[in-house]
């Protein structure tokens, strides 16, 4: 689902209205016009209320054209002004292609951009073709603006600049397409978290306990990252309990193993019973058993 946002340059409406009309970021300017940027005081703002910031450099029509010196210099103009208004230095510029012009003819452009802050940090904002091109020449932040895009968009668009709104008569709907647009503050991505030797230590046991089984399948929980290491417990403790569920296995574990004077459909109606109040707990604990609380 894509998220609503505006673009500024002028008009400086409240926290209050940008809210109001439905957006979730705000994309503001870099730029040798002071009354065009963006100040420290909006990051603060915008941060506090919740509200995302994506920065653009836009000076001239024809700026993009000017090639390879002229990317560097206003890569380090930009970087220099996000510096000075508070914004992290991991954090993606789009420098602007505000004409309707082939990809080859602003490439020395962003390869002179990135030659000061990296390709990574690089984005683009223009119109169908600047973008598609972009895209093949592997950079990530591509702004797609309606104009010069004869209505087609791009699938590799991370913002598209959709039309005008009437917050202040100034603002431009936009829309992120993807989680990651390029945006203040930067979004984080939940890590995996390490099994502790002593909670590896434990997994072994239980691994090598239930391994003793008859007919029950042992399994691989090397870390994903290196088989060394000590396992990830998304890894080992998921394919634990997924194991555990499969009654069908305990099943003929506790057939083969156990020397009960049973026949065998009594011991399948007895597993039957015993499975599904079984597992649930034994998963509890060693969940439990892996936090550190008591059930």
């Amino acid at each position: 689902m894509s998220l609503i946002g505006v673009d500024i340059a002028w008009d400086r409406p409240t926290v209050a209205a940008i809210q109001g009309v439905g957006a979730h970021f705000v994309a503001r300017y870099l730029s040798t016009d002071p009354s065009k940027n963006i100040t420290a005081a909006e990051v603060t703002a915008y941060r506090a209320a919740g509200i995302g910031t994506v920065v653009v450099w836009e000076t001239t029509t024809g700026r993009a054209t000017a090639g390879y010196a002229a990317g560097q210099a206003d890569a380090q103009a930009a970087e220099q002004q996000r510096k000075a208004v508070g914004l992290p230095g991991d954090m993606p510029i789009h420098f602007a292609v505000d004409e309707d012009t082939a990809w080859a003819s602003v490439a020395p452009y962003f390869a002179g951009a990135s030659s000061v802050i990296g390709q990574a940090r690089v984005g683009v904002y223009g119109g169908y073709a600047v973008i598609e091109g972009a895209a093949a020449a592997g950079y990530r932040w591509l702004w797609q603006t309606l104009a010069w895009s004869g209505g087609r968009w791009s699938s590799h668009a991370t913002i598209r600049q959709t039309g005008g709104t009437t917050l202040h008569g100034g603002a431009d709907w936009d829309t992120a397409e993807t989680p990651d647009y390029g945006q203040y503050p930067r979004p984080t991505t939940p890590q995996e978290i390490d099994m502790t030797p002593a909670e590896h230590q434990m997994l072994a046991d239980i691994h090598a306990a239930l391994a003793s089984w008859n007919d029950f399948k042992g399994w691989d929980y090397a870390n994903r990252d290196e088989r060394k290491a000590n396992p990830h417990s998304p890894d080992a403790w998921g394919k634990l309990g997924a194991t555990l569920a499969n009654s069908e296995e305990i099943l003929t574990a506790v057939k083969a193993g156990a020397p009960l004077a049973l026949t065998d459909a009594q011991v399948k109606a007895l597993a039957s019973q015993v499975v599904p109040v079984l597992v649930p707990q034994l998963v509890a604990a060693l969940g439990h058993a892996l936090d550190g609380t008591k059930p």
